[in-house]
């Protein structure tokens, strides 16, 4: 049966390549990018089934108006993909409070207003799949990365909940996590770095910056294969909770996760000991 995705972020990196996947199996697709002449570049080769939108996720009316359209053209959306997004590094301290707040007015307002404003239409279906994609930043911490990597915590925090509210409406929600893919996310053109100076970061800046600029392009995840995935994920009767992709990915939530555990047991008595100690 044919589905209609709805895809935020589809002019670049992996949003452009889940775009082309969707394509390929004959589906319906909506691709929505601010720059929607870059996303026409992007997808010249396709145009049967695909509607490019302009949307910046930050604005509220215009996701609303973006799903309208759709439903106008396509008359549902099976699968939301919140892609959109982008990498506020720094350490906290060096991070302008401004630029803090549009880390969270993209990678999780904007991901929140694109799916308020597709959930009424899969609760009148009775039937809907939700991808949203986090990131290895999601599941633990990073030096140097505590504005992007509380935007992507939140994200699962909302997404894990989402889940439980939405389910009985036959809607499911999956959480992406992607470690490093070879696209364009520690470029200039997408990266941030923090812009406030002190000196007691100094060097924990330019080694930061140093190692990043020589990792760009150089990362070991497939943004390909990782869209090929996602839509293979997509098709299956029974969708992970969560779908941690990369190698790299795997590796640093099982070490996060096992450390977690030893220190939840280690601490276990005195987590107990707060309880009231009934007679």
């Amino acid at each position: 049966m044919k589905k209609t995705w709805f895809i935020t972020g589809g002019s670049r990196g992996i949003g452009v390549e889940i775009v082309k996947a969707a394509l390929a199996q004959g589906d319906n697709v909506v691709a929505t990018a601010r720059n929607v002449t870059k996303l026409r570049e992007q997808l010249n080769a396709h145009t049967n089934h695909l509607e490019c939108i302009e949307l910046d996720v930050q604005n509220s009316d215009a996701a609303q108006k973006a799903v309208a359209r759709s439903v106008e053209r396509f008359g549902r959306i099976d699968i939301l993909v919140n892609n959109a997004g982008f990498g506020q590094l720094g350490h906290f301290e060096t991070v302008e409070a401004s630029l803090i707040e549009t880390q969270f007015c993209i990678n999780v307002f904007g991901l929140m207003h694109v799916t308020r404003a597709v959930l009424p239409q899969m609760r009148k279906q009775r039937r809907g799949y939700i991808l949203n994609l986090s990131s290895i930043g999601g599941a633990t911490g990073f030096d140097g990365a505590s504005i992007y990597c509380a935007s992507k915590f939140a994200v699962e925090g909302f997404s894990e909940s989402l889940a439980q509210e939405v389910a009985r409406f036959g809607i499911n929600v999956t959480i992406v996590e992607p470690g490093f893919f070879r696209t364009d996310f520690l470029d200039e053109s997408s990266v941030r770095y923090g812009q406030i100076i002190d000196q007691d970061y100094t060097d924990a800046v330019s080694n930061q910056k140093s190692q990043y600029d020589a990792y760009s392009h150089m990362q070991p995840g497939n943004p390909y294969k990782l869209a090929q995935l996602i839509v293979n994920t997509a098709g299956l009767s029974q969708r992970p909770a969560r779908l941690i992709a990369g190698s790299d990915a795997l590796s640093m939530s099982r070490d996060a996760l096992n450390s977690r555990m030893a220190e939840l047991e280690q601490w276990a008595a005195s987590s107990i000991s707060t309880d009231f100690q009934e007679e």
